[in-house]
């Protein structure tokens, strides 16, 4: 609570308002949910009854006790403001209490800025200021100038006679006369406009009355002077009063007086909280001398007489100014002898002042680029600007040049024709522009800010911001006047700025230009009000103005928030639009539209249009002439630092490798590993018929070893060669590749004839490098490039543990780039470190040193230990930069590429960084860090955004220093702890997203191998550490910390289940388990870890039992929880079966894993083992009605359940089989798992075949052993259902096993030919059902795959006539049954036609009901996920001869890893072999609209999947393919034109 005392309520952040709202009372619920809705000091200043009510659902009760409280705090802070305040004070008092019934309970916030409302408190909506600004009056004399007053300023007090031309003024409030009738309103306006006319012109002085300003005489809480204006309902009946001029003043006077009272001038009164108009009166008295000479000008003045309802004049009166006030002229002979001698003195000042001295000149060019450029020489490159304007004449639209090569954020344009004809119609002619409303930047509830940012290219091309409407829109868009604009769009303002400056862009990194072109309205006013108050401050806002009364309008409203030195400072007055822009153009050191030049076809250039290069955002393209545009200046000025800053551990620039080869710097040492990119490169870019388009080359790197500089090296010197971008992060697949064929065709004439383009494509999933691909690969397809054209390449740069073993699996297209340095690399690492050293201390180049030393670990862990304890000498343990380098340590140990933006930086550091402008903040930051820190951070710059942070040099300095501080004081779940609980950081807005995940990153993201880590783990590594090297506890309350933190999200609940049930903490993570379930009950990666749980705990229960002999009574818990285990799996099945984006088997796995492991509880039993009759009593338990007495009892629960196991295996073990049969499994070497999974099967077909034999053993009536014997000596003994559970031990179970089993060469005929034993010797007359006919088919195929001779083999045509007995509603057909009759009734060369007619009829009926199978399972994943298996191949043969199993094709190209063999079989090597050649049968067909035909049925065509769909030919054409077999059908492989 001390803490909220000591800080002023609006700047509170929402954990303080929530301390407050505890301490006064209210419900921890409420106080939640206004957390959610970040309630923070300046919300609830502003915060209304219906407001609590509508949004949190309040009762009445705790919605007045909030108001009230909030109230009292305000009324406190509103007494201390009354203590300390000094000039122009006033004690607030109560105002306007009549209407305070139908104002809202709402109190806005006054200190809402640290200058913008100082000492301003409103109340009710109504503003009482305890603290006044200053303000200037309206220039004397100018007639309609655009001029405005801020509501609550001060004018000097009023003034006498001064020097007869300087004006004195006098105050009228006027405020109650102002609402009555306009008969009382002329008489009272007359009277005082004449009283004050008449002394003016008898002294000959200049004067003007003001009315609407405080003249002190009244009790109303205002100050003397103090501007507050009233409505005006008709401006005619002030300026009718003056026509009372004639009945006031003699006859003879009337025309001299009429020209001496100027008309009145109405000046509005700006209220940034009020939409009603109000103003303030002003009427201007000039006595030249020519009109008054020798003139007296008595008056009589006019008074409304209520009792007679008319005006009445008072006596003749003689007035003249005596100090600050009017009075009456006691002696008038006196007076009348003064009258020459007054004449005289008016006649020489006027005289005086038609000769006034000029202005002084000021240098306001300097000022302009000193406040442009924050005090700096040049404009930095990285400094985003917001400009707010409004209409352009067509003489300032020629000097625009400066903007365009501003870094423009956004531009406020409240030009309406602004696209048709102003700034912005000028501006797309060489930029990209997106066009937007205010009404756009309103962010959905359910969108990052990362995510809208990228949605509206925010960082990629200037925002156009049409604030008031656009004449050129065919929508709702119409300009509104400046009323109905504050009523409709003020809101829209005030939440874009507010995104801008609290969201997107933090303080320091931007500036706001007001560039003021033509008269200033109030809603670009209140720009201005909305910058200010987000931005906390003046120092990052400037105007520049040709036009001083644009200035002055401008001025006067900025004046209600700053004072008059501020804005002056800040603003630069009466420059032309030509010298502003011939001015700033010199101190912008390259400029965003230099022209770049990219390759083309025919071995020239073109330039590259910067409008066109912004039009491909989502690719960072480098230009022929890269970097050559670069200030002499600035190399001198910067060279060394860039140099430093990449051996330090910084990412490889252009700018590294432009200074190197313009020897500015030492060369780029090129690593053994960049010959062998540029050698497949080179390969990549031959013509040849068996080209890819599309071709991907991957560089894996350890983390360090300079993967990612190799890669730069390579587009920088084949960037006159190619067109070379880097693909920028956060773009879609589909605009990336978009873009890379816009790139690709630019300036080229023919599409067939361009420059391949390579693409690199840093630290990005597998999943993502695929679609890359696939799309592009699409775009080549589509525009029809020829076959052999070499269109893009694709540079993959991933981190990975192993680089060399991706490398060995697949050489055709892996680099490996490790810390190892070949003897060639060593004398130039050697040689360079020697330069280096002379240059700099080792300190500053470390990452170049530890690479020098091949990063052994021995002599490397040495080193950086060494370097770390001399680093550490001397630190304050207790500093809070101290706490910042743990921090950061943490995050950069256990997260990859993990940073912490400066701005968190500062706002953790006790900073007060009020200082105006970047660079002198920077230097603040800079400075308040130790030495140690600015030894070990590294400061980064977001390309994109260009918002800085911070990271340490090198991730063993990070862990070695993290080792080192925390000593033995303090172990990383105490640091980690401490991070998750610091509010500042995790509250801090800016950069949030990025820390917000690396923070759930370091407790929830996995190691994974495929992600480039070094071994995969359980738990995010930390959670390892702690359990591991900590204690189990410490790791669950980590976690359960993390939890609460992170808004109790499911997933951390789901961790915090496993990782309980790793420790045997059953109990516990069954109630994490099942919090997870409850708020995510769709998800089956949850509902699987639930399963999880009650498995280990089965299987613990289970080794519990394992020395004590089991009975029904002491194994009814186990059996208990296996069940719910098999629930919870089953739930799983069928949220994953639904999801129709994923498909997690995982499910289906585990309920086979879990009811095989209850089966062998339950068998062992001694009491269930007994056999009568040759049958098991636990067979006839579990497969008939019968329940033994022993169970009856203590089993009672799960009779039911336990009875239907052999049902829920088999339904299991079917659906695995189906999808197995459908889909490639072995995939595991290339794609990655789901972080989800608990557990994967690395060879699923394996499994299969061996939890069928499992299956078929516990299902058994005798043993196998016993069953085999029988069934040798007397088969028809055995019951068919033990012949089909001895089936699928010997692994025919289903299409799956059998086909798998000639994985098995050695014992393939025997088994198959077993299990076709076990089948009736007349199958047709068996009655077998349809999954029985379809396994000994099925085993048949297989048979005659690998022993065409066997007696056990049955002739085709009985296949044939066997398969007539499934179901004739194809509908009711199991797959697999589909899938026989395919190939069963493959038409053969010797069929008549009718025969292949038919039989063409029958496949074509299968495939379509395949095909519809097919489509439900793929559901919405993505191809490459979901591979078809093929299992056939079609060859030249009769019979059975005319197919052979993929394993076979698979032996004769000895191929070695999985993704090995994919890249071969598309790139076609393999299918030109003579092998494959010899032994398949090419097959004829045409091509039409991209689609493949098979040539042979005569009434309907046959449709072909092409399995590499951009292999088909662009024209109808013949051709001729290989057939492979598929259960989604025939499959095209190898398609090539007729004689092509």
């Amino acid at each position: 609570m001390e803490e909220l005392s000591n800080t002023p309520v609006e700047k509170w952040t929402e954990s303080m308002v929530s301390t407050w709202l505890l301490s006064i009372g209210v419900k921890e619920p409420y106080v939640k949910k206004l957390h959610e809705e970040e309630v923070d000091g300046r919300v609830l200043l502003e915060i209304t009854e219906d407001f609590l009510k509508k949004v949190t659902g309040m009762k009445s009760g705790y919605v007045h006790l909030i108001i009230t409280k909030r109230n009292e705090l305000v009324n406190d802070s509103r007494q201390v403001q009354r203590q300390t305040d000094g000039t122009h004070e006033k004690t607030v008092q109560k105002h306007d209490n009549q209407n305070n019934d139908q104002k809202p309970a709402s109190v806005k916030g006054g200190s809402t800025t640290s200058s913008a409302q100082k000492g301003e408190v409103k109340q009710d909506s109504v503003t009482v200021r305890t603290t006044k600004i200053d303000a200037k009056p309206r220039p004397f004399g100018k007639r309609g100038i655009d001029y405005t007053y801020m509501k609550h300023s001060v004018l000097q007090p009023e003034s006498g006679v001064i020097d007869l031309i300087t004006p004195c003024h006098e105050y009228k409030a006027f405020t109650i006369a102002a609402t009555l009738d306009g008969q009382r309103v002329q008489a009272k306006l007359a009277k005082e406009i004449f009283k004050f006319a008449a002394g003016c012109m008898n002294m000959r002085s200049n004067g003007t009355i003001h009315f609407g300003v405080m003249d002190g005489k009244d009790n109303s809480g205002y100050v003397h002077g103090e501007i507050i204006g009233f409505p005006i309902q008709n401006k005619d009946t002030y300026a009718d009063a003056l026509n009372l001029i004639d009945r006031c003043f003699s006859s003879a006077s009337v025309e001299l007086v009429q020209q001496c009272i100027r008309p009145p001038e109405f000046i509005l009164v700006i209220d940034p909280n009020s939409t009603e108009e109000h103003y303030v009166v002003e009427v201007d008295i000039v006595p030249s001398i020519s009109i008054v000479r020798n003139k007296v000008f008595p008056v009589v003045l006019p008074n409304f007489k209520e009792k007679k309802n008319k005006i009445e004049f008072e006596n003749e009166t003689i007035y003249h100014r005596v100090g600050s006030r009017t009075q009456p002229v006691t002696d008038r002979n006196e007076f009348y002898h003064g009258v020459q001698s007054r004449d005289a003195q008016r006649e020489k000042k006027e005289q005086e002042h038609l000769f006034t001295i000029p202005d002084l000149c000021h240098d306001l060019g300097r000022k302009l680029i000193m406040l442009v450029t924050g005090g700096k020489k040049i404009m930095e490159k990285d400094k985003w600007y917001i400009l707010v304007t409004n209409k352009f004449s067509k003489e300032d639209l020629n000097h625009i040049d400066f903007l365009l090569d501003m870094k423009l954020f956004c531009v406020f344009d409240f030009d309406p024709d602004s696209k048709r004809s102003g700034l912005c119609h000028e501006y797309i002619k060489h930029h990209a522009v997106n066009l937007h409303f205010m009404q756009n930047y309103k962010i959905p509830s359910d969108t990052s800010v990362r995510e809208f940012e990228n949605q509206l290219h925010l960082f990629e091309q200037t925002s156009w911001i049409f604030c008031n409407g656009r004449s050129d829109f065919k929508g709702n868009e119409p300009p509104f006047d400046e009323k109905t604009w504050s009523k409709t769009r003020r809101t829209f303002l005030k939440d874009c700025v507010s995104l801008i400056c609290k969201d997107i862009l933090p303080k320091g990194t931007f500036l706001v230009v007001f560039l003021l072109t033509s008269p200033v309205e109030t809603p670009l006013l209140n720009t201005f009000y909305e910058f200010f108050t987000d931005m906390e401050g003046h120092e990052d806002i400037i105007c520049i103005s040709e036009s001083e009364e644009n200035f002055r309008k401008w001025r006067n409203f900025a004046l209600g928030s700053c004072d008059i030195e501020t804005v002056n400072t800040s603003s630069v007055v009466g420059m032309k639009m030509s010298h502003v822009n011939a001015t700033l153009q010199r101190v912008q050191t390259t400029t965003t539209r230099a022209a770049k030049y990219l390759p083309v076809y025919i071995k020239g250039e073109c330039c590259l249009e910067t409008r066109e290069e912004e039009k491909m955002c989502s690719l960072e393209i480098l230009g022929t002439n890269q970097c050559e545009d670069t200030n002499p200046e600035l190399i001198e000025l910067e060279k060394g630092n860039i140099e430093r800053e990449f051996y330090l551990g910084g990412k490889v620039t252009w700018m590294n490798f432009w200074l190197a080869e313009k020897g500015f710097v030492g060369e780029v040492i090129q690593r053994d590993a960049y010959h062998d990119v540029t050698n497949l490169l080179k390969d990549s870019l031959k013509w040849s018929l068996n080209q890819m388009p599309v071709n991907c080359i991957n560089i894996y790197h350890h983390p360090g070893s300079g993967g990612s500089t190799v890669a730069r090296q390579v587009l920088w010197n084949y960037r006159k060669e190619l067109r070379c971008a880097v693909v920028k992060p956060s773009f879609s697949v589909g605009v990336v590749s978009e873009h890379a064929v816009m790139l690709r065709e630019y300036e080229e004439k023919d599409p067939q004839k361009c420059c391949s383009v390579l693409l690199l494509v840093e630290d990005c999933d597998k999943e993502y490098l695929d679609d890359l691909k696939n799309e592009l690969e699409v775009a080549v397809y589509t525009k029809k490039i020829a076959h052999g054209t070499p269109c893009f390449i694709l540079l993959s740069c991933m981190r990975s543990y192993t680089p060399e073993k991706m490398c060995k699996d697949s050489h055709l297209q892996n680099v490996s780039v490790t810390h190892k340095l070949s003897p060639e690399e060593k004398r130039h690492f050697a040689r360079k470190r020697q330069m280096l050293e002379r240059q700099f201390k080792p300190e500053f180049i470390l990452t170049f040193v530890l690479m020098s030393e091949q990063f052994e670990h021995e002599i490397i862990a040495k080193y950086v230990e060494q370097f770390v304890r001399h680093l550490l000498q001397g630190i304050d343990h207790a500093s809070v930069v101290t706490q910042l380098i743990r921090y950061v340590a943490l995050l950069n140990t256990y997260i990859q590429n993990s940073f912490i933006s400066q701005s968190h930086c500062e706002a953790l550091l006790p900073l007060a960084l009020t200082v105006p402008m970047d660079r002198f903040r920077q230097h603040a930051f800079e400075a308040s860090l130790s030495e140690q820190a600015k030894l070990v951070f590294i400061h980064l710059r977001d390309e994109r955004t260009h918002i800085k942070s911070v990271r340490i040099i090198h991730p063993l300095v990070a862990k070695e220093i993290l080792h080192q501080l925390l000593g033995d004081k303090q172990q990383q779940s105490d640091l980690a702890l401490d991070l998750l609980n610091n509010d500042v950081l995790f509250e801090h807005r800016f950069g949030r997203e990025d820390y917000v995940t690396f923070l759930r990153a370091l407790f929830m993201r996995r190691s994974r191998i495929c992600k480039g880590d070094e071994s995969d783990s359980f738990f995010s590594p930390l959670i390892e550490h702690v359990r591991e090297h900590e204690t189990p506890e410490k790791a669950i309350k980590l976690l359960g910390e993390a939890y609460k933190r992170f808004n109790k999200d499911a997933f951390f609940a789901q961790q915090l289940a496993r990782l309980n049930y790793r420790h045997e903490r059953f109990e516990e993570a069954e109630q994490w388990a099942d919090t997870a379930a409850k708020k995510q009950p769709n998800n089956s990666y949850i509902l699987d870890t639930k399963g999880q749980v009650y498995r280990r705990w089965f299987t613990t229960k289970c080794k519990a039992m394992e020395k004590t002999e089991k009975t029904p009574e002491n194994t009814a818990d186990a059996i208990e929880t296996a069940l719910k285990a098999i629930e919870c799996f089953q739930a799983c099945e069928k949220a994953a079966v639904a999801d129709v984006e994923s498909m997690n088997n995982s499910g289906f796995f585990a309920t086979v894993e879990v009811c095989c492991s209850l089966l062998k509880l339950i068998f062992s039993l001694r009491i269930l083992s007994k056999k009568t009759n040759n049958s098991s009593e636990c067979l006839k338990y579990l497969l008939t009605e019968h329940i033994p007495k022993e169970v009856e009892k203590p089993w009672e629960h799960f009779h039911f359940k336990l009875k239907n196991l052999h049902a829920i295996v088999r339904h299991a073990l079917e659906w695995i089989s189906e999808d197995l049969s459908y889909f490639q499994t072995d995939l595991n070497t290339d794609d990655e798992t789901s972080e989800s999974y608990e557990q994967t099967i690395s060879h699923p077909k394996r499994w299969l075949a061996n939890k069928f034999a499992v299956y078929g053993r516990f299902f058994s009536e005798a043993s196998f052993s016993c069953a085999s014997s029988l069934r040798q000596s007397n088969p028809d003994n055995l019951t068919p259902f033990t012949k089909r559970m001895m089936i699928c031990h010997f692994g025919g179970g289903n299409i799956t096993t059998v086909l798998s089993i000639l994985d098995k060469k050695e014992d393939a005929v025997r088994t198959l030919e077993e299990i076709i034993s076990l089948y009736p010797t007349n199958p047709m007359g068996a009655k077998m059902g349809q999954v029985d006919l379809v396994n000994y088919i099925a085993s048949h195929i297989a048979l005659s795959a690998v022993s065409a001779q066997s007696p056990r083999l049955a002739a085709l045509s009985d296949l044939q006539r066997l398969s007539h007995l499934f179901p004739q509603d194809q509908s009711k057909c199991l797959s697999s049954a589909l899938f026989l009759c395919m190939l069963l009734f493959w038409p053969e060369e010797h069929d008549t036609d009718d025969e292949k007619e038919n039989k063409y009829e029958t496949v074509l009926s299968a495939i379509e009901f395949l095909q519809k199978t097919y489509w439900r399972k793929m559901k919405d994943i993505p191809h490459r996920r979901r591979r078809i298996y093929t299992h056939f191949f079609l060859r030249n043969g009769i019979g059975y001869g005319k197919f052979v199993h993929k394993s076979e094709i698979e032996n004769l190209s000895k191929l070695t890893s999985v993704s090995e063999k994919r890249l071969k079989w598309f790139r076609k090597e393999l299918w030109e072999t003579a092998e494959i050649a010899d032994e398949l049968k090419r097959v004829t067909g045409w091509t039409e609209n991209g689609c493949v035909y098979l040539e042979g049925p005569k009434k309907k065509k046959f449709p072909v999947h092409a399995l590499y769909v951009h292999s088909v030919p662009y024209d109808n054409t013949n051709v001729t393919f290989y057939l492979g077999f598929t259960f989604r059908g025939p499959v095209a492989y190898y398609i090539k034109p007729t004689g092509g």
